[in-house]
C-alpha cells in the first residue's frame, strides 16, 4: 500500500482544527490530555524510571493539572502537542507527543513515556507508530526526529521498532537528573515508506 503524502499544513491550519483522537488498536487510543488526568501525570513524574530521563518534577496535583492544560495552548500555537495514551477504560497509561513543531519546514521532534504497569506490551511502539502515521498523512510533516539518552536502552528499542533510524550521537546534549548525557538521534522521513 503506497504511503499517502499530504502537503505540509500552512501555519494556522493545524491549530484551527480540533486535536485528533487517534485509535491505536482495540483497547488503546491517543486523546488530548484533560484535567482529571492529573493523578496519572503525577504517577508518571513520580516514577523513578521516568524521572531518570527528565529534570522536571511536579510537586502537586495543581502542577499536574497545569502540565496537562498547557497542551491545548501549544496545539493552538502549533508549536507542540501531547496525547494521553489511554486504555479501554480511558485511563492514561502513557504519553506520546510532538515537540518543536515547525510546519513551514515540515518537521517535529517526538517524545514518549509509559507508566510501569503498562510496560512490556508494545504500547510505546504502537503509539509512536500511530502518531508518526498521522504526522505524515494528517499534518503533512516530512521529518520526525527523536532523541534519547544513549543509556536508555528501552527507549532505543522503541524508536528502532517504530522504524526510526539512528543518525548519530549528540555529545553531552541533555542534562538529566544525574548529569549530562550523550543522546542518540533517531529520525524517520515520510519518504522512508509505510509504517
Amino acid at each position: 500500500m503506497p504511503l499517502l503524502v499530504a502537503p505540509a499544513l500552512p501555519a494556522g491550519r493545524l491549530g484551527a482544527q480540533e486535536q485528533p483522537h487517534l485509535p491505536v488498536r482495540p483497547g488503546l487510543a491517543l486523546r488530548p490530555w484533560r484535567d482529571d488526568d492529573a493523578p496519572a501525570v503525577r504517577a508518571a513524574f513520580d516514577c523513578p524510571a521516568i524521572q531518570r530521563w527528565h529534570v522536571r518534577r511536579l510537586d502537586s496535583d495543581d502542577e499536574a493539572r497545569a502540565w496537562a492544560a498547557q497542551w491545548a495552548g501549544h496545539w493552538r500555537d502549533e508549536t507542540a502537542a501531547s496525547w494521553a495514551i489511554v486504555d479501554a477504560d480511558d485511563r492514561p497509561v502513557g504519553q506520546v507527543g510532538l515537540r518543536g513543531v515547525l510546519l513551514a519546514e515540515g518537521s517535529a521532534q517526538l517524545s514518549y513515556w509509559v507508566l510501569p504497569a503498562a510496560r512490556g506490551r508494545g504500547i510505546a511502539t504502537e503509539a509512536l507508530e500511530t502518531l508518526t502515521r498521522w504526522s505524515f498523512t494528517g499534518a503533512g510533516l516530512h521529518r520526525l526526529g527523536l532523541e534519547h539518552s544513549t543509556a536508555n536502552a528501552a527507549s532505543c528499542r522503541v524508536a528502532t521498532r517504530a522504524g526510526f533510524t539512528v543518525e548519530g550521537v549528540l555529545r553531552e546534549a541533555v542534562r538529566h537528573a544525574d548529569g549530562w548525557h550523550d543522546m542518540h538521534l533517531h529520525a524517520r522521513l515520510r519518504t522512508d515508506g509505510p509504517i
